[in-house]
């Protein structure tokens, strides 16, 4: 048995005093009395009154954010407890309280301010500097004038949220964290067995753990996914039907302020553009594995020279705070903020949600960058953390700036700041190394790189095909049919068995992706490479660039992409800019990795001398 090597991560915990001492602490059913006398003094003052009360309404709105936020404690504490049923309970009964306060005495601010003419807006906005300053939030409120339901809909719906589709996709979330694999005689969860699979050296290891991850998804696990799944694209095509959106993906499209024509066009970018240039990556992989077609397992396999110890925690961190500095001291001040204030929860446990997250979370006056990782020490690892402390920066910046009704950015360029960081860290990395003379490092980090890339852009848009597929299908899809979908998008965007790689033991790998329960989440992380990757492009020769940069960061979502990226000469509406950002990216990438492996040769005979 092989033992998990220390990497001094596994006592790097968050620290949740800034909300609450723990889920039975007296202090929230007070904060819950308060946020329920807000909600209903709102109602009492507002309701009926916009027109001439929209400035002083926006002003107490804000406190009633800045107090529902301190429930996100819930959230994170789950996160890293998630078989914990007290805190389930508990979790729960906060939700639906909120959800019942927020949807009988909130409800109406949102339909009122969208009934609201321009000239009833501006008369207002004329005399308060906030209601001005708010413009941005108000227009996008209006946006959706045409979508919305009567207020005693809207309220019934937001009352049955917290039994609604997010109710099963936090359930299947809970069965996942349950999931136990037999490894080398012990056990390992998911999150383990999903890294034994991207990051162990050994061919045979990560075929079997690949074998062991599939079977064990399959069976009463994926008839969940199915259901859950089902439930979720259901409810989404009742909702999108009753509030006339045209198709499945129109909603998601409006809240990332991206037309249709964008959104078609960057799909198409990276069928015509980024597929190639992954197989073309992934017959160098195959040559550096000595393989001539590669397993499924195999796909994010490292290549590696010689014997790969972890990377500590504390390595990694010095690395990232280093890779941010060389661009922004303004940045890595923030990132180390993060840091020193406790707010990283790192290590791998039993019971921890899996995979990666940031979650920037308003409280009063402030707010709070909360860093969940599994840290094992590869260098994804090391990616991960650069990626999601940039989200952390991008909250701190856009929350100073804007405040919490505007701070969060639209989820298609939500991942601009963290895509950043993670580029920012790479050339950081490489220049190191290239000082150095290191090729061999130099090659692997870049194929480690391209993998990423690869996994955000086209593995991402081969997710968004097959959500298309799940919600256009007009009944309940049966898991042999999910599979038959998942087995469709896979090859046509990997390509046939045998051409590159065969899949065998991949048939449920659909029903772990919890991105699913969020309808169209997914092709945002393609918009947020591609768009990191153009903007970036034009580093060195855009005047003023980091100061520019941060601005962009500073806006949170009161500006589109299209208004957001004209200081720097870029237009998203183009099919061009998508194109070349996968060449700026991946292209790129690619290129390096195959130049040094002319100089270097093949892992594989490397590594037998």
């Amino acid at each position: 048995m092989n033992e998990k090597k220390m990497t001094g991560a596994e006592n790097v915990r968050w620290d949740l005093s800034y909300f609450y001492d723990g889920i039975d602490d007296p202090r929230i059913n007070r904060d819950m009395a308060d946020y329920e006398a807000m909600c209903r003094k709102f109602r009492d003052d507002y309701r009926g009154r916009l027109e001439s009360r929209l400035a002083d309404a926006v002003a107490d709105y804000i406190r009633i954010e800045e107090m529902n936020g301190k429930f996100g404690f819930f959230f994170l504490t789950f996160s890293t407890d998630t078989g914990n049923d007290r805190i389930k309970s508990r979790m729960s009964e906060i939700d639906e309280k909120v959800s019942r306060i927020s949807s009988e005495n909130l409800a109406f601010f949102e339909l009122e301010i969208a009934k609201l003419d321009e000239g009833q807006i501006d008369r207002q906005a004329g005399s308060s500097p906030l209601l001005q300053k708010h413009r941005p939030y108000i227009r996008d409120i209006t946006r959706f004038r045409q979508h919305y339901l009567p207020e005693i809909v809207e309220e019934a719906l937001e009352k049955r949220a917290p039994f609604g589709a997010g109710s099963w996709s936090q359930f299947v979330e809970e069965e996942e964290s349950t999931l136990r694999f037999s490894w080398e005689g012990g056990e390992r969860n998911l999150t383990e067995m999903l890294t034994i699979i991207s990051g162990d050296p050994d061919s045979d290891r990560r075929a079997e753990a690949m074998r062991l991850v599939n079977e064990g998804l399959g069976g009463n696990f994926a008839r969940l996914a199915a259901q859950a799944l089902y439930v979720t694209a259901g409810s989404k095509r009742v909702n999108d039907e009753d509030r006339g959106y045209p198709h499945s993906m129109a909603s998601r499209n409006l809240s990332n302020k991206l037309p249709d024509a964008v959104v078609e066009a960057l799909h198409q970018a990276v069928r015509e553009t980024a597929v190639p240039l992954a197989k073309r990556y992934y017959r160098l992989k195959a040559e550096h594995l000595g393989l001539k077609t590669l397993k499924w397992s195999d796909r994010n396999a490292p290549i590696i020279f010689g014997d790969s110890p972890p990377i500590p925690y504390e390595e990694g961190k010095r690395v990232v705070l280093e890779a941010t500095e060389s661009f922004s001291p303004e940045m890595s001040r923030l990132v180390r903020r993060v840091f020193d204030g406790n707010f990283v929860d790192a290590p791998v446990g039993e019971n921890k949600s899996g995979g990666a997250y940031c979650a920037n979370i308003p409280i009063p006056d402030k707010t709070l960058p909360y860093v969940m990782l599994n840290y094992e020490g590869t260098p994804r690892d090391v990616s991960t953390m650069a990626h999601e402390l940039g989200h952390a920066v991008h909250g701190l910046l856009a929350y100073e700036a804007q405040g919490p009704l505007m701070w969060h950015a639209p989820m298609a360029y939500a991942e601009t700041a963290s895509v950043f960081s993670e580029m920012v860290t790479y050339r950081h990395m490489q220049a190191k190394l290239a000082d150095r003379g290191d090729d061999r490092a130099r090659l692997s980090l870049a194929m480690g790189f391209a993998d990423d890339i690869i996994n955000t852009v086209v593995r991402q848009i081969s997710f968004s095909e097959f959500e298309k597929l799940l919600h256009a299908a007009p009944r309940r899809l049966s898991v042999d049919e999910n599979v038959a979908n998942w087995r469709k998008v896979t090859r046509d965007f990997y390509g046939q068995p045998g051409e590159i790689f065969t899949y065998g033991d991949t048939d449920h790998l659909w029903s772990h992706i919890s991105h699913f329960y969020r309808p169209y989440y997914v092709y945002s992380y393609a918009v947020g490479q591609l768009l990191t990757a153009s903007l970036f492009a034009t580093k060195d020769r855009i005047p003023d660039f980091e100061a520019k940069y941060l601005d962009l960061l500073k806006a949170g979502g009161t500006k589109d992409a299209v208004e957001l990226l004209q200081p720097f000469g870029l237009d998203p509406t183009d099919q061009r800019f998508w194109a070349n950002g996968i060449r700026a990216s991946l292209e790129e990438t690619v290129r390096l990795a195959e130049e040094l492996t002319e100089k270097v040769g093949p892992a594989h005979l490397i590594n037998r001398r």
